[in-house]
């Protein structure tokens, strides 16, 4: 597995640690939220509401703030409708490429600290369209062999109909289709696999190789970025070195 699909699963696997709960506990509502105002409050119709509701609940947010962020959604209450998901695009250290999905109520706000946060960073906030070609919209599955054999796993996730699948020790990643998401996710947790998780992802059709120095760098700054508030998820196409993804998993 490269460097840039070991820095995705080093971040789950470190998020539970790591993650500020009040800010965790916010970034999941505003999903659930807009989730339930674009496809309706009814999590068996709605397979974006389903992903949002179990991402919710493995971060351990109460069931009485989830029926709430719900009904918020659903019923087009004034905070709710101020929401809009918005897609900006960067460059960080090195040229590597960044994408950043938002979820704002304040769209000036949003812009003003992520360009902030990019320039203190070392990379430039960039364009519509200047890097979003680099990327392609997937499915991610993670599973966790939990003891079993993850080259079986991934053949079992073949089956289910996953299009390509990464295995990395007793890490899997099943990539879909993004319609596919949640019918591989059901059939793989129905076949008794262990779902870490499951979410759309932007997936970079080619990944560019940093060295130690910029890769450091481009860790610092990623970070910063997801811990804004108005930003729900980070992407990039840099290919980190092993070296800065150890001590980027111990840290």
């Amino acid at each position: 597995m490269g460097g840039h699909s070991h820095w995705s699963t080093i971040k789950r696997q470190k998020g539970a640690s790591d993650a500020k709960r009040g800010q965790l506990f916010t970034k999941l509502s505003r999903e659930v939220t807009i989730a339930a105002r674009e496809g309706g409050a009814d999590p068996t119709m709605n397979p974006r509401l389903r992903l949002a509701i179990d991402k919710a609940r493995e971060g351990n947010m109460p069931a009485d703030t989830i029926k709430r962020a719900i009904e918020r959604g659903a019923g087009g209450g004034e905070g709710a409708a101020a929401l809009q998901e918005i897609m900006f695009e960067g460059y960080g250290p090195g040229g590597v490429a960044i994408l950043v999905q938002t979820l704002t109520d304040n769209r000036n706000r949003t812009v003003s600290d992520l360009r902030t946060t990019l320039t203190r960073g070392g990379g430039t906030l960039g364009e519509a369209g200047s890097v979003a070609w680099q990327f392609e919209n997937k499915g991610l599955i993670a599973l966790d062999a939990d003891g079993a054999d993850p080259e079986e796993l991934a053949l079992q996730a073949i089956d289910a109909g996953a299009e390509d699948v990464r295995v990395d020790g007793n890490f899997i990643e099943v990539y879909t289709v993004p319609t596919d998401l949640d019918r591989v996710r059901r059939a793989l947790k129905d076949a008794g696999l262990k779902v870490t998780t499951a979410e759309l992802y932007m997936v970079p059709k080619n990944t560019m190789p940093v060295d130690e120095k910029t890769g450091a760098q481009a860790l610092r700054l990623l970070d910063q970025i997801e811990d804004l508030d108005d930003v729900q998820k980070v992407y990039s196409n840099a290919d980190f070195p092993e070296s800065v993804l150890m001590e980027y998993a111990a840290g």
